[in-house]
């Protein structure tokens, strides 16, 4: 099966199938605190972050904790998924992944001697509801309340992500997953219990990872778990009950957490980048990002659906409530956004105001076909959201690459593209810093090679490389590197 398509560019293909559409036109070219014509740094001088800046790593429970038969956890869609022949390379599971549920311990020492000061990491919900909802496993949270404590005990400031992606495989069989409006509740009733038992110690909550992936890939084409190739009307329906969830947990959160809880989302946003920065280009790109992010940040950010995107639905469009949108926009402390490539947009003569500018044969990318090297993008993205949706904390959650990693014969990976990769888009984000835009931290995909989801273990995005025989951790040339960032807080 073809990799072309993958949860990290999934959401600007949707969304550039989706709107062909008229978009209403912004003058925002300008986002708070820029420059216009503000001085690049230039040879030698030091492209510094603010005083404070957090700088992290970021996983996935899936991804890297195996265990999935142990202390009372119930499969999730994914265990489902990838025992089914033919759905991931090499007929790949998370069964065991990085087996950092034992080793979590030796997998924050990594974490401590890059010097972060913050990691990302997501629950499993099935560990913590086996039944997706009812009666809590009593073992559940143990892992995870070690896990934090870990951290803590070693200067690491937790952050936790509630749900990337491992449903409750009961949830899927007994209502459809994330078509049904049951999800979404029960989904918040787990968003509660955990927000109720961890908020003593984790002061950041993500409510959902990615809509624009798991629902697009699992529900729409079906190359991600459940698998399901939805007809459009249930299809649009299913991101509506998405978004809903996502509301409803937060207004969970913040009716169980201890005071001083923050409550965001990690959103991979559709990012367009103009083709070339003249005002009218930047205003193509602004009107395309609200347009292009209607299903997912726009009705999160605005409380609404934009006209465009209605019309373009026709029919099939979600059936919604005023109520519904007034959840669904429930008040966010801080928005995350994962950024990998950009869309490249360039002002037009059509009602949309836009038009996407297609990557040439000859684009430069990453081992992943899709990943193609766009650095504005860390700009860019940040800036968006900054200007269009007046956000005053924003976190890059996610910003990383896949990279052909091999051993060398001295057992170390060098793997220059990654520093290559991460030095360029580091430089578009301290631009961002230092123009005003209220970027707050960076977490770094990924700590560690995982098992990335259809594509098993066929892709590395890992500083440290993983030894699955063996379970072996090595850094990586590109942990060298990070290291170095976060000791002198700018891009080295």
């Amino acid at each position: 099966m073809a990799r072309r398509i993958s949860r990290r560019n999934f959401a600007r293909v949707a969304g550039a199938a989706a709107l062909g559409v008229a978009a209403a036109p912004s003058s925002a070219s300008t986002s708070p605190g820029q420059r216009e014509g503000a001085a690049r740094s230039g040879p030698g001088e030091r492209r510094t972050f603010p005083d404070g800046f957090l700088w992290g790593t970021a996983t996935a429970s899936y991804q890297i904790e195996g265990a999935a038969n142990e202390d009372g956890r119930a499969p999730s869609i994914w265990d489902a998924f990838s025992h089914t022949p033919g759905k991931v390379a090499n007929n790949a599971t998370g069964d065991v992944a990085s087996d950092h549920y034992h080793r979590y311990k030796e997998d924050v020492q990594l974490m401590k001697a890059l010097g972060v000061k913050t990691y990302r990491f997501s629950i499993a919900w099935s560990r913590v509801f086996p039944q997706g909802g009812g009666q809590p496993n009593p073992k559940g949270l143990d892992f995870y309340n070690r896990l934090i404590d870990e951290l803590i005990a070693n200067g690491i400031e937790p952050f936790a992500t509630l749900y990337h992606w491992d449903l409750p495989q009961v949830l899927q069989e007994r209502v459809g997953g994330w078509e049904s409006p049951d999800t979404s509740k029960v989904f918040a009733d787990y968003a509660g219990y955990v927000a109720q038992r961890i908020t003593d110690r984790v002061k950041h909550i993500f409510t959902i990872n990615e809509f624009g992936a798991f629902v697009e890939l699992g529900y729409g084409i079906g190359i991600h778990a459940p698998g399901l190739k939805l007809p459009p009307a249930r299809f649009l329906q299913t991101r509506h009950y998405a978004v809903l969830g996502h509301g409803l947990a937060v207004r969970a959160i913040r009716a169980s957490a201890k005071p001083g809880t923050k409550v965001g989302l990690a959103e991979n946003m559709t990012v367009c980048a103009p083709v070339i920065e003249t005002t009218e280009h930047i205003d193509a790109a602004v009107r395309a990002t609200r347009e292009l992010n209607a299903a997912y940040m726009t009705v999160i950010q605005e409380g609404r659906y934009t006209d465009a995107y209605l019309a373009s639905a026709g029919a099939d469009a979600p059936k919604f409530t005023p109520e519904d949108l007034k959840i669904i926009s429930s008040p966010l402390d801080f928005v995350g956004i994962n950024i990998y490539t950009p869309v490249y947009v360039r002002a037009d003569a059509s009602a949309a105001g836009f038009a996407p500018v297609p990557h040439p044969a000859s684009a430069p990318h990453m081992a992943s076909p899709w990943l193609f090297v766009g650095p504005e993008a860390l700009y860019w993205g940040p800036r968006h959201v900054s200007s269009i949706w007046k956000a005053t904390e924003i976190y890059i959650t996610e910003n990383g690459c896949s990279s052909s990693d091999v051993p060398a014969a001295d057992g170390k990976v060098y793997d220059t593209d990654r520093v290559m990769y991460l030095r360029n888009y580091l430089g578009h984000l301290q631009r961002a810093t230092s123009e005003g835009v209220p970027v707050r931290g960076y977490f770094l995909w990924s700590l560690m090679d995982n098992f990335e989801w259809a594509d098993g273990y066929t892709n590395r995005f890992g500083l440290h490389y993983v030894d699955y025989t063996t379970q072996k951790r090595t850094p990586k040339l590109s942990a060298d590197f990070y290291r170095q960032v976060v000791a002198a807080n700018a891009v080295v």
